[in-house]
């Protein structure tokens, strides 16, 4: 049954202007709606709903991830946004974090 549906993803936040401002404007995601519960963005046709909680425990793994042609295009232009990049012990990254 719903194999063929869309999917919609979940991330929380305590702040959703700051929130906002990272998805929309940083990302450049389109908001859809926006209410006291959460900020509903298109994300290349999968929503994203960015829902407000009183309190947030940080997901101790990735929550979001994007298919893009060229990961280090998208580092670098992600990167001049002020966009902070993680590195974990375990993993090799190179100089660029990938």
């Amino acid at each position: 049954m719903l194999k063929s549906r869309p999917i919609i993803a979940f991330v929380a936040t305590i702040d959703p202007q700051r929130a906002k401002a990272f998805y929309a404007g940083t990302l450049g995601l389109r908001v859809v709606s926006e209410d006291a519960f959460a900020i509903a963005l298109d994300a290349g046709g999968t929503m994203l709903r960015v829902m407000t909680v009183q309190a947030l425990q940080p997901a101790a793994y990735t929550a979001l991830g994007w298919i893009v042609p060229d990961i280090r295009k998208a580092v670098r232009e992600l990167s001049g946004r002020h966009v902070r990049f993680q590195r974990y012990e375990g993993i090799r990254q190179d100089e660029a974090d990938i």
